[in-house]
């Protein structure tokens, strides 16, 4: 990341602890009187440069009090967020980015994301995306879909897309057919997040069952899996037909998951595949789903 020095990094904004605390106090009487002006730019740098202070109280407490400000606040954090040098002050930007949750910060924080070479503000930059809602998930579904970008960033937005869930399930529904495999992939993780705050929400647990079937073991594997921790029962028979399939991996997701979901009646079923099972690793599940299921029986006796 190229950060450039900006006004939020004047010399003349750079306060010392006790003008900090100074700062603090008569900002919180102005909030508190109802005089605080949200025009006062120069006031709004301060702030955020506070973000840098190094007593991680006063961090949070103007990291709350910007966040009490609100959208006025936002292109300030945007700035310190994009070019600010120091890393502490870029984290506390998107922390406090998150708390605001104003959607014109989403191509800011979709750039940090992908340029800053912090972890941390990586991290934060998508937890904030994720409070944005519907608004960021086109974007984020362009992550998942370029080619370019390494996994982890990938799996940040795949989080994100899950944090957002039902607010956004019927742009998730559109993109189960996606091109893309870890957008089905990524759909698949936050629709179950979907069925999991919703149990009557049908159409999600038949998007789930429906993707036992898809092309990509990756896909099939993250189906039977959201399934299985589901417990739901009516995956049952499309997930006996995976004991057969010829992806090694497809066959032990699909143990473990009838392992979860807990219904005995498939034991047979299971010591069938595991006599015609020619991997150790899926020898290794089968034989702990059909001892676990077993243990099952024999309690409920």
């Amino acid at each position: 990341m190229t950060n450039s020095k900006t006004p939020s990094e004047d010399i003349s904004l750079i306060l010392n602890q006790q003008q900090t605390d100074e700062l603090m106090e008569r900002i919180t009487e102005q909030i508190t009187l109802d005089t605080f002006d949200v025009n006062d730019h120069l006031l709004l740098r301060q702030m955020v440069e506070c973000l840098g202070d190094a007593r991680g109280t006063v961090r949070l407490r103007f990291a709350e009090t910007l966040g009490q400000i609100g959208t006025p606040a936002t292109p300030f954090l945007v700035e310190a967020l994009a070019h600010h040098q120091n890393v502490v002050v870029r984290r506390a930007a998107a922390k406090t980015l998150t708390i605001i949750a104003d959607i014109t910060a989403v191509p800011d924080l979709i750039h940090a994301l992908l340029n800053d070479e912090d972890t941390v503000v990586k991290g934060s930059s998508v937890g904030a995306l994720a409070r944005m809602g519907e608004t960021a998930v086109p974007r984020l579904l362009d992550i998942l879909a370029s080619p370019e970008l390494p996994e982890s960033t990938k799996g940040h937005a795949a989080w994100a897309l899950a944090f957002i869930g039902a607010e956004a399930k019927h742009l998730l529904y559109e993109q189960i057919n996606a091109e893309s495999a870890e957008i089905r992939y990524a759909v698949v993780g936050a629709i179950a997040k979907v069925a999991q705050d919703d149990p009557d929400e049908e159409r999600a647990f038949q998007v789930m069952v429906d993707a036992l079937g898809d092309s990509e073991e990756m896909v099939r594997c993250e189906a039977a899996a959201v399934l299985g921790n589901l417990s739901y029962k009516p995956a049952v028979p499309p997930l006996l037909q995976l004991l057969s399939h010829q992806g090694w991996e497809t066959r032990k997701a699909a143990a473990l998951a009838l392992m979860k979901i807990g219904d005995v009646s498939v034991i047979e079923a299971l010591e069938n595949a595991l006599a015609g099972e020619q991997e150790t690793a899926v020898q290794t599940i089968f034989k702990l789903a059909i001892s676990q299921l077993a243990r099952r029986s024999e309690e409920d006796i």
